[in-house]
């Protein structure tokens, strides 16, 4: 008989989150792909929020500038870029972070490019931040609904808890002092340490800014429970109109930086540029230590000097940013009008969102039980006789059965269509069954 060969505990640990169904929708995509050619029945991933809207403008400026996407002149350039570099990045790049996120906060704040510590993306950023903030054990407060991913990123390696926020949509699930203070009293009841607060801005997967006067109570709870607070702003530059989104930067700013070392931003090109592939997401911290321990970790996550080379040259032209930023708003406004006008046709509702690359679907009405059992079949019957691969409230940790996020930015307008037709002809079979 065979002796099982021991294994650490994040190797046998259940804590990574696959088994949810925000993840076993993307595999039931995977076997079954919807192509508009090839294989017009199969699963559209409707589950993925990624931003293709304005890919084009990103391969328009790389066929016009194709020295960005080269070593550069010369072998001097190749070998500069190939050797080794330390853990603060390019200086160019994150200067030109730091530029590129103060245009999408239309200037209203400055950023410090020593502040700024790069990442393999906003997923080892978030999970750098709860490394330095909390000890195993501890946990985070984290408003719910949330990116079903954080279940991975902050607790898998980190075996630190989340502590959910309960939000619901009596107030279009917008955080409250007292929810805040009901989850950070049911922990101390558990005798559990809360470290820090995570919140998403805008919501992943609301669609929708965090207003400022909510942002404003969200420091003063920090405040007062001398704990940290992340803010994820990833789809900052995924708002439909700049001032429609308050950065928590703007909130210090008013406040003459008062107790901003409890303040972290996280980003991230991934969303806003559409750049996933990539890799590229950043840590700025107003919080010394954390800058100078945040950097020295990301000695485990760091992004390659040709991918800093080629954004350098990208962002620090000032006019394409410009035009990319105004223009990637405006067609995610007309795409998201598109779907959201799709869906009321079909009868149903959705959050009223202005940001990001997704809907907040409404189909509680749809449901044979008011719990997650019955969202779940509901989830199943789309996923599997529609074939529309869209994440359930539940994956969300959304209190509310029925709810869904649906992702519209990360295909066609053709395949959009497609998939509204799909949804129409559901509803009216649901209808007829009536």
């Amino acid at each position: 008989m065979a002796i099982e060969v021991r294994l650490s505990a994040i190797a046998v640990s259940g804590t990574h989150g696959e088994d949810s169904p925000y993840f076993a929708g993307w595999k039931a995509y995977d076997e079954n792909p919807y192509d508009e050619v090839k294989n017009r029945s199969g699963v559209i991933q409707m589950g993925l929020a990624e931003n293709q809207v304005s890919f084009d403008m990103i391969e328009e400026y790389l066929e016009e500038h194709p020295e960005a996407s080269n070593w550069g002149s010369g072998i001097s350039s190749f070998r500069e870029n190939a050797l080794f570099q330390d853990y603060h990045g390019l200086k160019v790049f994150r200067q030109a972070m730091a530029s590129f996120m103060e245009q999408i906060r239309g200037r209203r704040v400055k950023f410090n490019s020593e502040r700024i510590v790069l990442t393999a993306g906003a997923t080892a950023a978030n999970e750098l931040l709860t490394f330095i903030l909390a000890d195993p054990g501890d946990a985070l407060l984290v408003p719910t609904p949330y990116y079903p991913g954080f279940d991975r990123d902050l607790r898998w390696r980190t075996n630190v808890k989340i502590v959910p926020v309960h939000c619901d949509s009596t107030n279009s699930f917008q955080i409250t002092n007292k929810a805040l203070e009901d989850a950070y009293k049911e922990a101390s009841a558990m005798n559990i340490k809360i470290s820090g607060l995570l919140i998403t801005n805008p919501s992943n997967p609301l669609g929708m800014a965090v207003e400022r006067s909510v942002l404003e109570e969200i420091l003063d709870f920090i405040v007062q429970k001398n704990i940290h607070l992340i803010s994820d702003e990833i789809y900052s530059g995924s708002v439909f109109s700049s001032s429609k989104f308050t950065s928590i930067a703007e909130i210090l700013e008013s406040r003459n930086y008062e107790n901003s070392e409890r303040v972290h931003i996280v980003y991230s090109l991934s969303k806003d540029l559409g750049l996933p592939g990539f890799r590229v997401g950043t840590i700025y911290s107003y919080n010394d230590k954390v800058v100078t321990t945040a950097r020295r970790m990301s000695s485990f996550s760091l992004v390659s000097s040709q991918t800093q080379h080629l954004l350098a040259s990208m962002l620090s032209d000032s006019e394409f940013t410009e035009k990319y930023i105004r223009t990637n708003r405006e067609r995610l406004r007309k795409r998201h009008a598109s779907m959201v006008k799709g869906l009321r046709k079909a009868g149903i509702g959705c959050l009223e969102g202005n940001a990001g690359l997704f809907c907040w679907m409404n189909l509680s009405s749809l449901l044979e039980e008011p719990t997650r059992e019955g969202e779940l079949a509901l989830w199943d019957s789309i996923l599997h006789e529609v074939k529309l691969n869209i994440s359930p409230g539940s994956s969300c940790h959304c209190s509310e059965p029925g709810w869904f996020r649906v992702c519209f930015a990360n295909m066609s307008e053709k395949t959009q269509g497609v998939a509204l037709r799909r949804i129409h002809d559901f509803m009216e079979k649901r209808k007829r069954k009536q």
